[in-house]
């Protein structure tokens, strides 16, 4: 298990904590402060500083094992003690190691414990090997630098005493006494105090060096977020603006068109026209006056089909009028009747009665109910039915266009309104992301898609109208069929 303890000192007293990163625009993000990020660190150093106290362990049993069966001169007896001791040291080893697999310390939340297993362990070495002439005596050394490396500076300096009075004890229970064992004493007081405190010294500025990075490294991360970001947001407003701009253009190419046809075809049209109205007043009998009253009423009605593709393409206005709206569902209903996917389909209306006045800009709103109504026919097939709806509800005026066709997956629904996302083979993705786009950048409504609808789709389009603030609501209108028939 993790120990947070063991680097308490190190965010308190090393003056380590770090300036916080600027906020940037109106980012919500920031990087953890100061006490939390250096909480972090110190979970994220055990197991590199483990990996290196491992190294050393193994190190150490493997010098101690060729100083003890190939080096020394010691008996029989003593090689076989010594080998027993460091088989001990090993199995602690495996154990650690094992420990490190798993991502965890062993023993990790008794360090103290280690520091007395470790003091004893160099001890019997030195004891069974050549007392205070032993090599083992540098293993104090090593088990020092691992502990500053590993744990806190009071652990440090508490291993520290505790090797100390395990050498002290060794000192005395030699089978004699040295002479000079002051001199001894000290210097080994001194060697391993400045061992310590250059290794507690060198762990603060790796430790340092690591949490510094640390913070470096999350506010790069947060600067990186914070620029995906805003090139998220900057490629979407370029996808939006792309968007606009082809269906303007598209519109335009369209209106130029539609006055085309209207000129070339208009004027013949009106020469035809006044020759069939000269021709019926002559004396003509009334077999002829019939089929010419038929030519002169198909006359007025490709007049009529011209004027109403004109009226569409004219240019967009931003300019807003006050509409019925049930009119406009109207007009839009005898634009679509012209599509080449309107055979055989059924179109219900149900009209709210006494509807008020509304403010919006005609054409954009024409185009929003338009399209709305080529998607419905485009989803269904021959003798299915779309229904059209008109209420007020809450305020606003509900329009709802619903078709009973192949429906939209719920996977697909959150990306309806994105651009150039389409479930049909050759659409453009445009058509909702346009209507959406009209809605909103107006501020007339808004459009969205009924998730509680499972037969089919149904779009309602939302308009604000302040003349229904305080009025009751006003519920759909009598169903009434207009079929499209196949001939």
């Amino acid at each position: 298990m993790n120990d947070p303890s063991v680097f308490k000192d190190e965010s308190t007293t090393e003056g380590l904590t770090p300036n916080e990163p600027p906020q940037s625009g109106s980012a919500s993000k920031t990087v953890p402060n100061s006490q939390s990020q250096i909480h972090h660190d110190a979970f994220s150093w055990e197991l590199p500083a483990e990996e290196i106290t491992l190294r050393i362990r193994w190190f150490g049993l493997c010098v101690g094992y060729v100083l003890v069966n190939l080096v020394g001169n010691n008996s029989a007896i003593q090689v076989s003690q010594l080998n027993w001791i460091l088989t001990l040291g090993a199995v602690f080893a495996l154990a650690d190691t094992y420990f490190s697999f798993r991502g965890r310390v062993f023993l990790g939340e008794w360090p103290i414990i280690i520091s007395v297993m470790e003091a004893l362990f160099i001890g019997l070495l030195c004891h069974y090997d050549a007392g205070l002439n032993s090599p083992f005596r540098f293993y104090y050394f090593l088990s020092l630098i691992v502990c500053s490396i590993r744990h806190s500076p009071s652990i440090a300096y508490i291993t520290l005493a505790l090797h100390l009075a395990s050498f002290t004890t060794l000192l005395f229970t030699s089978p004699s006494v040295p002479k000079d064992w002051p001199t001894q004493l000290m210097l080994m007081i001194v060697w391993m105090g400045w061992v310590a405190w250059a290794s507690i010294a060198f762990s603060r500025l790796v430790k340092r060096a690591s949490m510094e990075l640390s913070v470096a490294n999350a506010q790069l991360k947060q600067n990186q977020e914070l620029l995906e970001e805003r090139i998220a947001r900057r490629t979407s407003d370029l996808q939006e603006s792309q968007a606009l701009l082809i269906q303007q253009e598209k519109h335009a190419a369209f209106g130029l068109l539609a006055a085309g046809i209207a000129h070339e075809v208009g004027n013949p049209l009106a020469g035809i026209s006044s020759l069939v109205q000269l021709w019926n007043r002559q004396n003509n009998d009334e077999y002829t006056n019939k089929r010419l009253e038929e030519v002169d009423g198909q006359l007025q009605r490709i007049q009529r089909i011209l004027r109403e593709l004109i009226d569409f393409s004219r240019p967009a206005t931003s300019e807003r009028n006050r509409c019925n709206i049930n009119e406009l569902i109207t007009e839009s209903l005898n634009i679509s009747k012209y599509y080449k996917r309107k055979k055989g389909k059924k179109i219900i209306t149900r009209f709210a009665e006494n509807l008020p006045i509304v403010q919006v800009v005609r054409d954009q709103l024409v185009q929003v109910i338009l399209n709305l109504i080529l998607n419905a026919m485009d989803a269904t097939e021959e003798g299915e039915s779309i229904e059209i709806t008109t209420e007020a509800k809450a305020g606003q005026i509900l329009i709802s266009v619903h078709d009973n066709g192949h429906g939209i997956r719920d996977e697909d629904k959150e990306k309806l309104f994105q651009p150039y996302f389409t479930t049909k083979a050759k659409g453009t993705g445009l058509g909702l992301f346009v209507c959406k786009n009209i809605l909103e950048h107006s501020n007339s409504g808004s459009i969205e898609i009924d998730d509680t609808v499972k037969d089919g789709a149904r779009f309602i389009v939302s308009l604000n109208c302040d003349e229904l603030n305080g009025l009751a609501d006003i519920p759909p209108g009598q169903a009434n069929e207009i079929k499209f028939v196949t001939t």
